[in-house]
């Protein structure tokens, strides 16, 4: 009964070292704004592709 008390410490303490470890990591606590997406040419073939047909029988 004593080792698997001393088990159970050990892990919570693992535990807690591991969880507490990351509060000193510096860097954004947000994600980055993405930049929009310019819009494409109307002559480009990539800007409207094609819709795929249905298979024929």
């Amino acid at each position: 009964m004593k080792s698997s008390f001393r088990f159970v410490i050990g892990m919570a303490t693992l535990c807690l070292t591991v969880l507490l470890s990351a509060c000193g990591q510096p860097g954004p606590l947000y994600l980055p704004k993405i930049p929009p997406a310019k819009p494409a040419k109307s002559g480009d073939a990539a800007a409207a592709p094609t819709p795929p047909t249905a298979p024929q029988q």
